[in-house]
């Protein structure tokens, strides 16, 4: 059987223990049982598509049913994940069939007019029209060479517990603050008890999770931070390290006091983490050279549907543009499309006006979020500035107030 007739097929709820192997083999990992459970929770079968070669899993794709926030708005977005190919039947083109095939049931669908996804590796997801939408901040640095300022007297109080016992209240906060960050998915109950989740086989040697809480001069939650450490040593003494997963704060407040106690931790050396490239403890800290920051990418975007994405965003400033866009694997989306709008709503339409400016679907994606300016695309080669001042009028539309991040856990 030649591979173009390797049959695909819808998951469903039996693959799942073949699905892990496919996943641990290519992804070189081993999911203990905890994990495996954890997965199970949130895996839709019938949103896999899969590849069998005679009676082994060779290739899959799937997607989870969530909503993203996106600048001024939250849209239903395919969150794609698992995507996975034997390393036996590699080059075959079995991932371009999946992906491809993907894109046109989620166009045909017309529920998701975006997708999003962290990437393994950059240079896979491009060729699909997915744009580099969010990057994050990496931080990896002594903190005993940080020094931050002092809490005024409102600054409340911390406590620390276990993160599973304060879902609710975590639950409440990140909802709140969700609202205004680009590139944060929904959780609901499943995707909590994912993200607290704690198998003991992932913790790569450090502590079980702990959560620091913030409580407010009003006694509620503005601020959270989940974290563990893990202990070293060397001839100097104890060099253990913090690592922070995810600090989600309401107030100025609540964040500074968190971070505060996160720097200052007994017995430890250094911190790890990761957050988004306008992550506020740049401009707490006295010497930002020493937290070691660089950036990554995180969020990968591809519009779906042209008209519809653009239309559910809102803008920085009132825009009136026509787009000349090109997309080789969806060609509803090609063609010109005016986009009018604002910081209250927007609304885009195909017209016959000649193009302001004329880009790829992928150069989409990577405005899309409100991270990417628009004039470092067009200085790239990726977007055609057709009228003279088009980029200078519309760019200051397509950013926004906060930078997009993703938190990571699809």
């Amino acid at each position: 059987m030649t591979n173009t007739a390797l049959p695909v097929r819808v998951g469903h709820g039996d693959d799942s223990d073949e699905l892990v192997r496919l996943i641990e083999i290519a992804f070189h990992t081993t999911l203990g049982e905890e994990l495996r459970e954890a997965e199970r929770g949130t895996w839709e079968p019938e949103r896999s598509l899969l590849i069998h070669d005679g009676p082994d899993l060779v290739a899959h794709v799937s997607a989870f049913t969530r909503e993203l926030t996106v600048p001024g708005a939250t849209v239903p977005a395919a969150h794609v994940s698992g995507v996975a190919v034997l390393p036996t039947h590699r080059r075959r083109g079995l991932l371009t069939r999946l992906m491809r095939r993907q894109l046109r049931e989620l166009r045909d669908a017309g529920r998701e007019p975006v997708a999003v996804l962290w990437a393994s590796e950059g240079r896979i997801y491009p060729r699909f029209g997915y744009g580099l939408a969010a990057r994050e901040l990496t931080i990896e640095c002594a903190t005993t060479e940080l020094r931050l300022p002092a809490v005024g007297a409102a600054e409340g109080r911390l406590r620390l517990d276990r993160p599973a016992s304060r879902q609710p209240e975590l639950a409440r906060l990140y909802d709140r603050v969700r609202a205004d960050r680009p590139g944060w998915s929904d959780r609901d109950d499943r995707w909590w008890r994912y993200v607290l989740g704690d198998p003991t086989a992932e913790r790569g040697g450090a502590t079980e999770r702990h959560v620091a809480l913030h409580e407010g001069p009003d006694g509620g939650i503005d601020g959270y931070a989940l974290w563990r450490s893990r202990r070293g040593s060397d001839q100097a003494g104890p060099y253990g390290v913090t690592i922070v997963e995810e600090m989600v704060a309401a107030t100025p407040v609540a964040r500074l006091a968190l971070w505060r106690l996160l720097v200052s931790l007994d017995l430890v050396r250094r911190l790890s983490y990761r957050g988004p490239v306008d992550e506020p403890l740049l401009f707490l800290v006295d010497e930002p050279r020493r937290l070691e920051a660089r950036l990554a990418d995180a969020l990968w975007v591809r519009v779906v549907d042209v008209p519809a994405a653009l239309a559910a965003r809102r803008y920085a400033a009132a825009v009136d543009l026509v787009v000349e866009v090109t997309d080789d694997l969806l060609p509803e989306n090609a063609g010109r499309w005016r986009l009018t709008g604002g910081p209250d709503g927007a609304r885009c339409v195909p017209t016959d006006r000649p193009a302001d400016l004329a880009c790829d679907v992928r150069a989409l994606g990577e405005l899309y979020l409100g991270g990417t300016g628009l004039t470092a695309l067009a200085d790239a080669g990726r977007v055609d500035e057709r009228r003279p001042g088009a980029l200078a009028a519309a760019g200051p539309a397509f950013t926004w107030h906060r930078a997009p991040s993703g938190m990571g856990e699809f």
